[in-house]
């Protein structure tokens, strides 16, 4: 079954293998009403996406997914109705993306010390127009290379937060993510919370001003989804979700519009950026 709302969607301008223009096209042909593109650390192809839905039913709700990190590991901060042209968010935007490349050519270094040696312009191909160049474009390189049997394994062994050639990113704390993404005129979703040590911490995310938590996702079993609705009442939380998308290719299972969604979610999550913006 395909619901007609997804708010967790992936493009080629980041790690995703269909192009904004692509993605749009394949939403209407199942007859969405309403995606959310949500990029890692990229604003790049909202324009695109928006302009290839221009004059159709489907409404392309612009958005972003932040990587931070912090004590907890990597945590992901979705943000909705953000401005792509927020000068200080691009800003931002572009240190972490640099970070990127000098991280993925230190494990690359690694990688060759390893036994491993990839070509850095193969990767560059790998990435094509994603300008957050990291371990997923390693991971694929490693496959094609024939040091791993798939991209899963790469991480497992090599290039995951424990591995032989791990390198830290740069940090951005979720709490920084939050206030970006309000700055940027943004309402900010801690994304596929389920299972994470992070929500221990939500009380200090909801007072650095947090606006919801996605709920419904695809790795979220119905226990799960009772226990973060809880949550989200008790800290008056929107509730959010999506399929996390990003099309064939890639080894992720969950289709666009894959993860029903309760009626009204969108209008709720359109009104408190209204008010936040008022």
């Amino acid at each position: 079954m395909i619901c007609s709302v997804d708010l967790h969607v992936h493009s080629s301008a980041s790690d995703g293998s269909l192009t904004p223009t692509e993605v749009v096209h394949l939403a209407l042909r199942q007859g969405m009403e309403v995606i959310a593109l949500t990029d890692h650390d990229t604003t790049d192809g909202i324009g695109e996406a928006q302009q290839a839905a221009a004059g159709s039913p489907l409404k392309v709700i612009p958005g972003l997914e932040i990587n931070t990190e912090g004590p907890d590991g990597d945590i992901h901060v979705l943000g909705y109705y953000i401005n792509p042209n927020h000068e200080p968010l691009q800003e931002r935007l572009r240190i972490l993306r640099e970070a990127r490349l000098v991280r993925a050519r230190k494990m690359i270094e690694r990688l060759a010390e390893l036994g491993m040696p990839l070509e850095w312009e193969r990767v560059l191909e790998i990435a094509g127009e994603d300008p957050a160049i990291g371990r997923p474009h390693i991971a694929r390189a490693l496959a094609e290379a024939g040091y791993v049997a798939t991209a899963r394994e790469a991480f497992d062994r090599y290039i995951g937060n424990d591995g032989p050639a791990y390198v830290p990113r740069l940090r951005m704390r979720p709490e920084e993510a939050i206030a970006v993404i309000h700055q940027a005129g943004g309402v900010a979703v801690l994304a596929h919370p389920d299972h994470h040590p992070i929500l221990k911490r939500l009380p200090d995310l909801v007072e650095a001003g947090l606006d919801g938590l996605e709920v419904y996702y695809p790795e979220h079993t119905p226990q799960d989804v009772a226990r973060l609705g809880t949550l989200a009442a008790r800290y008056g939380l929107l509730m959010t979700g999506g399929s996390d998308f990003h099309g064939p290719g890639l080894g992720k299972d969950a289709p666009m519009g894959s993860v029903t969604l309760p009626a009204g979610l969108v209008s709720r999550l359109t009104a408190r950026w209204q008010r936040q913006r008022a």
